[in-house]
This record gives C-alpha cells, sequence and structure tokens, in this order.
C-alpha cells in the first residue's frame, strides 16, 4: 500500500530551522512516498515558483542543491541535480544564438533567457539514482585530438558525444593578459577539470582589455553570453588552457584562439554538465586516425610537428 503525505513549511516553522531549509520550503516541496512498513521510498520535487533566467540560474541551482543536500543521503551537487533532469541541458542548449536564429529569433542578450518557467518540477533523485549518476561521472573522460578539431566525452570506452571544436593557433605572441611572449598552441598531456568560471569575464588577452559585446558570425552585435567556462590542469600545470564557447562557430574547426579549446555555444553545456570537478582529460596530437567507416586518415599537421 502506498500512503503519499506533501508538505510546505510555514514561515512559523522557518524561524526555528535553518536557512538552508528555509531556501528549499520557499522553492518547492518535498513528496514523501510510504512504500512498505519497512522500506521508506523518498520521491522529492522541487517545484519552480517563478521563472528562472540564466542570469539567475547558477544562483537558483546552488540553492536548490544546498538545501536538498541537508535531506538526502548523499552529497547533493548542481551536476547530479540537472544529470537526473536532463531536460535542463536541452533547454540550456537552446539559448545558442544561432540555434535560435535558426527559428527566426534574435536574441540580443542571452543573460535574460528564461530557461526554468513557472510551474516546472526538477526531481531529486534517491539514493541508487544518484549513485548511478556518481558511477558514471568515474567513468566518464574528455578526449581531445588536437589536429582532428574533435572533443569526445566517452564512459569508459564509449563515444556519448563528440563535438567540434577550434584549438590555438601555430605562433608566439605577446600577450598583455600574462605580460609576455606566448607560444599559442593548445598543450598535449593528461590531466583532469580543475574549476569553472560560471560568470565569465570576456577580456582580450592580447590587450587585457574587458570587452561585453561581440560580432557574430552574420555580423550583427550581441551581449556576451553567459555560459561556464571549464580550467583544466594538464601534465599537472594550470596554464590557463580552457575549454569554452566560441560566439564564432565559424572559426570551428581550425587553428585560431590563444591556447584555449572552443565549441559550440549549446556544445558547451553538455560537456560542463558531463564534467564535473576531477573528470580526466586527454589533450593529444594524433596525425592518424580512423574515419566514420573505420578507413585509416592522415590529418594535416598543423602544428608542423612531423616536418
Amino acid at each position: 500500500m502506498i500512503t503519499q503525505k506533501s508538505f510546505i513549511l510555514s514561515k512559523t516553522l522557518l524561524l526555528s530551522v535553518t536557512f538552508l531549509f528555509f531556501t528549499y520550503a520557499i522553492i518547492g516541496q518535498i513528496t514523501i512516498e510510504k512504500r512498505s512498513e519497512n522500506e521508506l521510498t523518498i520521491t522529492e520535487f522541487v517545484k519552480i515558483k517563478r521563472n528562472i533566467k540564466v542570469e539567475s540560474y547558477f544562483q537558483f541551482m546552488d540553492s536548490i542543491a544546498k538545501a536538498c543536500d541537508s535531506i538526502t543521503p548523499y552529497p547533493l551537487t548542481e551536476h547530479i541535480l540537472v544529470q537526473a533532469n536532463p531536460w535542463i541541458i536541452d533547454t540550456l542548449q537552446n539559448t545558442d544564438y544561432y540555434l535560435m536564429k535558426e527559428r527566426d529569433s534574435f536574441v540580443y542578450d542571452q543573460k535574460k533567457m528564461v530557461v526554468l518557467r513557472e510551474g516546472s518540477r526538477l526531481r531529486v533523485p534517491d539514493s541508487l539514482h544518484a549513485k548511478n549518476i556518481i558511477d558514471s561521472f568515474k567513468k566518464t573522460r574528455i578526449d581531445i585530438n588536437i589536429p582532428e578539431f574533435k572533443l569526445r566525452i566517452l564512459q569508459d570506452s564509449i563515444v556519448i558525444h563528440e563535438f567540434p571544436v577550434r584549438v590555438g593557433r601555430n605562433e608566439e605572441k605577446y600577450l598583455e593578459m600574462s605580460e609576455r611572449i606566448e607560444d599559442l598552441k593548445t598543450r598535449t598531456g593528461k590531466g583532469r577539470i580543475v574549476a569553472y568560471v560560471k560568470d565569465p569575464e570576456y577580456r582580450n588577452p592580447v590587450d587585457n582589455k574587458q570587452y561585453f559585446l561581440t560580432k557574430r558570425d552574420d555580423g550583427k552585435y550581441t551581449k556576451l553570453p553567459q555560459i561556464p567556462f571549464i580550467e583544466t590542469e594538464i601534465n599537472g600545470l594550470r596554464y590557463g588552457q580552457l575549454i569554452h564557447p566560441t560566439t564564432n562557430p565559424e572559426t570551428l574547426g581550425k587553428a585560431y584562439s590563444n591556447g584555449c579549446i572552443g565549441t559550440n555555444e549549446s556544445d558547451a553545456w553538455v560537456i560542463y554538465y558531463f564534467a564535473p570537478i576531477n573528470t580526466r582529460i586527454t589533450i593529444r596530437y594524433d596525425l592518424n586516425v580512423l574515419g566514420e567507416n573505420g578507413e585509416k586518415i592522415k590529418l594535416k599537421d598543423i602544428y608542423q610537428y612531423r616536418d
């Protein structure tokens, strides 16, 4: 026999509980289902009370994770919560300027787009579901092959996502940001994801000046989007070599950046949510690859390493 109990804490009760529980009570409700006399299965949902825009999305998700963490038997994180609600990734992907353009919609300020709508419900995973998500994270790694201009996400040895990227240019240049001449080639090696910048500040590394607008491939100007930058540590060193979106996807498949790995805006969201802190990453330079039909392909030596 299944019995169900739903409740929302009142302001009076909130006075006697923690601030985190207060946050949770404001944004959602908990549904408890008792499936047998000896087993209690908790299925929790957070009901969204107002529209959430990109500009407040991360703060909102952090508040849910912190609030629900006090009632879950495992450490709840934003990444676990989103993996339990994969529709969120789809919604975030659709804030991509170019995807919206395909729908005849011009987006000047991505931060003002609504990504979580009032009335939507987020499932807080139970222990078993959370364990499966955490186990999948442990099996996940990122593989980037520079001359192939490809980033792959693998679980065990299975490719689950593959994205086009741009890589660093084959040149040396003085960058005001680092105050020295830098080799702009993307560095190879093995390492891990060590940090995120969820609301990045855009600066031109050449002159270290901050900018707020970007010229799109169609010639139109927009405000810069808010999409996380992912910091890598390669061979034990943090070079500032990031994985981040570019607002000019025409540069994908090229050696174009100052060393970072650039992606589509929509792809950056997928990479972020499949790559929690400590996710393993390999950046390699392999010229000999296999094509879609298993044929051998020799790639162009873009950094002239074999000359």
